[in-house]
């Protein structure tokens, strides 16, 4: 028999996260992620800005996730006359599972396919910020997909991970 690696991961980060017992209150993120009263994730990155796209995006794709595209944010800033820093937003997902969340309530499509903002501060320090999974489930009163939220909260975790700084 033969498996899609999509599918194949699918069904492993399926049985990871059943696996375990995380209240969907407290969705996983890197140890190295902040998580603010309104639902954003805030990971430093240990890389520069490009080389942080980088490595997320061949994460991604190590991992099988569609990639769907790169919103460089600073030259759309540039064109209208407005200097931005550097800043570029990566879409991605896993339609199996996102969609899932889309038939519990449709409304949630707002939040996806997943939307992980790269960007740097005046400080020059490059971060990865994206929306917990967990407050997006309250936003869209959904509550009948918690297995899929935190299978969901796992791989950005993890896809964070692989830039995150260990300060």
């Amino acid at each position: 028999m033969t498996f899609k690696p999509s599918t194949l991961l699918s069904a492993l980060l399926i049985a990871t996260v059943t696996a375990f017992a995380i209240p969907l209150a407290n969705t996983s993120t890197s140890a190295y992620a902040t998580t603010s009263e309104d639902g954003v994730v805030k990971v430093k990155s240990a890389y520069g800005f490009d080389e942080t796209i980088t490595r997320i995006e061949a994460d991604i794709a190590k991992k099988g996730i569609k990639f769907f595209l790169a919103v460089d944010q600073t030259q759309l800033g540039a064109s209208a006359g407005i200097k931005l820093n550097p800043s570029t937003l990566l879409i991605f997902g896993n339609p199996p599972l996102g969609i899932q969340f889309l038939t519990s309530n449709p409304d949630s499509g707002l939040d996806w396919p997943v939307r992980l903002l790269v960007r740097q501060d005046a400080d020059g320090r490059v971060w990865a910020v994206y929306t917990d999974f967990g407050w997006i489930a309250k936003r869209h009163g959904i509550t009948d997909r918690e297995a899929q939220f935190r299978m969901a909260s796992d791989v950005i975790a993890s896809i964070t991970s692989s830039v995150a700084s260990k300060q």
